[in-house]
């Protein structure tokens, strides 16, 4: 089977999967086609998926991430002892872990073709990715009551299934309504040196950040910038030998700019 084979065939599957879209009318064209599959993953509620359904994804999934391009530690410069700065797509980063900018419910963005960086990795990763963040849920809500959600700035840790990283880190970042105070920038800072003590605790070597709590958050991007790099840079005195890699992952310019400026 091809790749256009998998994706006629994979949006037949998730349309028999969605009673609520069975009867959608799908485009010709590749690119409509591919858009179509997304919002069909983006939108499913966690549960289990047909195992042949999984195998064609998964080799759909992992063809579309070598046609993007697979990005190794050893093509990514080091600006300042083990940390570099990388722009670009976080999915196509072969690392021990990536980390996402989740939500309270830990679940991924389930708007369809929304550009998040949550809804990036669920769908590359692949509809398992959410399943095993509900399952993980459900455990927790046994735990601590049926209302609980993800607090600020604990980690939780994922396999990446398709993706070329190893495992993925969902850390829910603060929000800042109204103005920046103290506290929202020491939640911040507490986001990058949790990750990274998970990161200890699981033996993963290389870790790349996303711009945590920046966009829809609302953190001033300079700011979280500034806290990112002074909280890695005080971990890593703590931890010499801990991390062979951590990459600041930034997509935009602005973000870019921020981190050379502190960095070099």
């Amino acid at each position: 089977m091809n790749q256009k084979e998998r994706l006629d065939y994979l949006i037949e599957a998730f349309k028999e999967d969605s009673a609520e879209y069975k009867n959608l009318k799908v485009p010709v064209d590749t690119d409509g086609k591919k858009r179509i599959l997304r919002s069909l993953m983006n939108i499913r509620m966690p549960r289990k998926m047909n195992t042949e359904v999984l195998k064609i994804q998964n080799e759909y999934l992992r063809e579309a991430i070598n046609e993007n391009g697979i990005v190794n530690i050893s093509d990514i410069d080091k600006v300042e002892d083990s940390i570099s700065i990388w722009q670009g797509d976080i999915t196509r980063l072969e690392v021990d872990a990536i980390v996402n900018a989740a939500n309270s419910q830990m679940l991924g963005c389930f708007i369809p073709m929304h550009m998040c960086i949550d809804n990036q990795i669920h769908t590359y990763a692949g509809v398992q990715l959410r399943e095993e963040c509900s399952h993980k849920m459900k455990e927790l809500r046994k735990k601590y009551g049926s209302y609980y959600e993800q607090p600020t700035a604990i980690p939780m840790i994922t396999n990446a299934y398709n993706l070329p990283a190893k495992n993925v880190i969902h850390i829910v970042g603060p929000i800042v309504r109204n103005r920046l105070t103290a506290e929202l920038e020491q939640e911040l800072a507490d986001c990058y040196t949790n990750v990274l003590n998970m990161c200890l605790e699981n033996n993963l070597k290389s870790v790349a950040f996303c711009c945590i709590s920046t966009g829809v958050f609302r953190f001033p991007n300079k700011r979280a910038a500034e806290i990112a790099v002074k909280t890695v840079k005080e971990w890593s005195l703590e931890h010499t030998e801990a991390m062979e890699r951590i990459i600041f992952n930034v997509f935009k310019e602005e973000d870019k700019k921020y981190y050379e400026e502190i960095l070099r």
